[in-house]
């Protein structure tokens, strides 16, 4: 038997959940969570926490649907609204210093070394960054915003947001060229 899915448009599957129709919020959800939670797990470290994140940004999506003016992408709505989750969680848990002498009092653990950088090999090396470092990194090399929407998202200045992400990179280099100094065993 083949299952079809009852809103396949999209811009029906809103206003169905807009109105209410627990059976559409669903859907939605199923849709959207996988996405949506890799967007979370790019900012906090722990899946389960990411989870929770999560959670509670669908749950500002359903609540604010009415908001959404059909105008781009949906997906990128919702999207922001993680992303700001996100923040807004990290900002709770503890308090985020863009300080450059981090680094070196926040030494990384040592990650195992596979010969192809896999995705996740690459999460691991993002979440090794300082925290300050790392959010800079996600929003501007994966999320694509701007020094300027940055400084204003993180209330931060233009110059420490530029700053923030040359340390990233910085360090990242010099991770991914240590390993594979040591994953190949020459100097």
């Amino acid at each position: 038997m083949k299952i079809i899915s009852i809103y396949n448009n999209e811009k029906q599957l809103i206003k169905k959940a807009r109105a209410g129709n627990p059976e559409a919020q669903k859907q939605m959800y199923e849709k959207h969570a996988p996405k949506m939670l890799g967007v979370c797990r790019q900012y906090i470290k722990d899946l389960q926490f990411a989870e929770d994140v999560m959670v509670g940004g669908f749950l500002k999506v359903f609540t604010n649907l009415d908001s959404f003016g059909f105008k781009g992408s949906f997906e990128g709505w919702i999207r922001k609204i993680m992303v700001r989750e996100s923040i807004s969680h990290i900002r709770k848990q503890q308090f985020v210093v863009y300080d450059n002498d981090i680094y070196e009092r926040n030494e990384m653990d040592s990650i195992s070394i596979s010969s192809e950088l896999d995705v996740e090999h690459l999460q691991m090396l993002i979440d090794s960054l300082p925290q300050g470092y790392k959010i800079v990194f996600v929003l501007y090399v994966v999320e694509g915003y701007k020094h300027q929407e940055i400084a204003k998202l993180l209330q931060i200045s233009e110059s420490t947001s530029k700053s923030q992400l040359f340390k990233a990179r910085k360090v990242l280099q010099e991770k991914l060229k240590k390993q594979n100094i040591i994953g190949y065993g020459t100097r």
